[in-house]
């Protein structure tokens, strides 16, 4: 059994590890597709399948809060071109209904300063409604 880190690249495994299109295998697993990261705004949509949906048959409040956070951290890395890392420091999380189709996540930098980004994002499901909202801090850090 080997141990795999999540920062560090498999042997042959080019994919960018910071900037817009840089590799997260966990959210490549759920199938997180960004669609807009500029100035402090981002777009970040899912489309739920089978295995991404609760025992209500409605997307799993873990699925949402990780397109949220998604959101927030490419909002706050576009506010700085991507010049720099972050990682979550604190997430609040309003769920308002289920959720079903395809959902998009629009997150927003509010604030913040060189070493903190404060955020917030909204997920509308695919009837267009609030399915969820979250604001949250994150942390740049130098990339590397």
């Amino acid at each position: 059994m080997s141990l795999h880190l999540a920062g560090a690249p498999q042997a042959g495994d080019d994919r960018p590890r910071s900037g817009p299109q840089r590799h997260v295998p966990f959210s490549e697993h759920l199938g997180l597709r960004l669609e807009h990261a500029d100035g402090g705004e981002s777009l970040v949509s899912v489309a739920l399948r089978p295995e991404l949906l609760n025992n209500h048959a409605s997307g799993h409040g873990g699925v949402l809060m990780t397109l949220l956070d998604s959101a927030m951290a490419h909002a706050a890395l576009s506010r700085v071109d991507y010049a720099r890392e972050v990682v979550t420091v604190d997430m609040h999380i309003a769920f308002m209904r289920p959720t079903g189709g395809l959902l998009q996540a629009q997150g927003r930098a509010t604030g913040g300063g060189r070493s903190v980004c404060f955020c917030e994002a909204t997920v509308t499901d695919a009837s267009g409604e609030v399915a969820a909202r979250a604001m949250g801090t994150f942390r740049y850090r130098d990339i590397g």
